[in-house]
């Protein structure tokens, strides 16, 4: 048995390959992102996503599982981006609580414009998608629903304590239905491939606040 001493990794930088392996995964990630929020799971093809990212199909399995294991990575990786916008809008202390989420909102729409209403969402898209999908994506789906309610209840919690919306509202209540509206009116307007939807749900529940 060799008696040397293994060499220490240095800190910092990956080691090539490594980082390598690391940049491609989150490109596949990042153009999974997009392929799923116009055409949804059941009609992506992996092969469609290689070929943006510039993978060999047989490459796919050094990164993933399966199909499966990398629509759960897709999930994660959207709830942790769509968490930074809404912490940023709905954590917006320079604006009153109300304001935040009017803010929120004319910020998705003006993103669903950028793409010219052909992106939706992905948990969205997934949840309607949900009979011919993995069960266990179920699961993952209603907890990234339930991290968005919170943040949006703590925002009315704010303000109801301002004054700035009815002191008889269930704040959990009001966090789950914006939600299922919400993702309602996402739907309509990538259908559309207008703002219509978006605004016309936003003027309604910000006035059933009141």
């Amino acid at each position: 048995m060799s008696s040397a001493i293994p060499l220490k990794r240095r800190r910092g930088r990956p080691p090539k390959d490594q980082a390598g392996f690391s940049q491609t995964k989150a490109e596949l990630i990042r153009s999974g992102m997009e392929v799923l929020t116009e055409k949804g799971y059941s009609a992506t093809g992996i092969d469609e996503i290689l070929r943006r990212v510039g993978v060999p199909k047989g490459s796919f399995y050094h990164y993933f599982k399966n199909k499966d294991a990398f629509g759960s990575e897709l999930i994660s990786n959207y709830a942790k981006f769509f968490e930074h916008k809404l912490d940023k809008s709905l954590g917006n202390r320079s604006l009153p609580p109300l304001q935040r989420l009017i803010a929120f909102m004319q910020d998705a729409t003006d993103g669903m414009a950028r793409h010219r209403f052909k992106r939706g969402c992905l948990v969205g898209n997934l949840g309607q998608e949900m009979g011919a999908l993995p069960e266990s994506f179920r699961t993952q789906l209603i907890e990234v629903f339930e991290a968005w309610q919170q943040r949006l209840e703590a925002c009315l919690e704010e303000a109801k304590a301002t004054g700035d919306i009815s002191a008889n509202k269930d704040c959990k209540e009001s966090a789950y239905l914006f939600w299922t509206g919400w993702e309602g009116a996402v739907l309509r307007a990538k259908l559309e491939r207008s703002p219509r939807a978006l605004q016309s749900y936003a003027d309604f529940f910000v006035n059933s606040l009141k």
